[in-house]
């Protein structure tokens, strides 16, 4: 469940801003052998993780999309969730990117942060506290899901990028 008090636009924005500019500085100042250290969700490294952020960037403005559609009525289907469920998805996503450079996956994760920032700024304040639900299934108003998975599930993954090294294995 996302926050009961969704950020504000330009709130939104900052913190979209933010959490993008740190975890880009994080990424280029690690050295690629720190990104292939580590196990985190799903047995991931530092790098795979980037590649779960940079893939899943391209939806947040998908969802805005979706929640600018007129309301379902009473009774209709509720919108798509992901193919397979939300861990299937994110292990395709993570698979097909295996090959990908660490900076091709940051240039990734950049052009789609930048897509949705520009959606953000587009939408009034009105359609963020529309309620919506993530293929991933965070329920909430549209401001406080997308704080919930693009700015603090962000955050989250770097702190887990930050201790790639830190497994406590030899």
């Amino acid at each position: 469940m996302a926050a009961q008090h969704p950020p504000g636009k330009a709130d939104l924005l900052a913190a979209l801003r933010q959490s993008a500019a740190e975890l880009e500085a994080t990424i280029r100042a690690l050295p690629e052998a720190t990104l292939a250290r580590g196990r985190y969700e799903n047995g991931w490294n530092g790098r795979q993780i980037l590649a779960h952020v940079a893939s899943i960037e391209w939806t947040y403005p998908r969802l805005i999309a979706l929640a600018a559609q007129p309301a379902a009525e009473p009774g209709a289907a509720p919108p798509a969730t992901a193919r397979g469920g939300i861990d299937s998805y994110n292990e395709r996503q993570v698979q097909q990117r295996a090959g990908v450079p660490t900076a091709e996956l940051l240039d990734e994760f950049v052009r789609n942060r930048a897509a949705l920032m520009d959606a953000v700024s587009a939408v009034d304040e009105a359609l963020l506290a529309r309620p919506v639900r993530s293929a991933g299934g965070i329920s909430g108003t549209l401001g406080s899901v997308l704080d919930a998975v693009a700015v603090r599930h962000v955050i989250g993954h770097l702190r887990d990028i930050e201790g790639s090294g830190d497994t406590g294995e030899e």
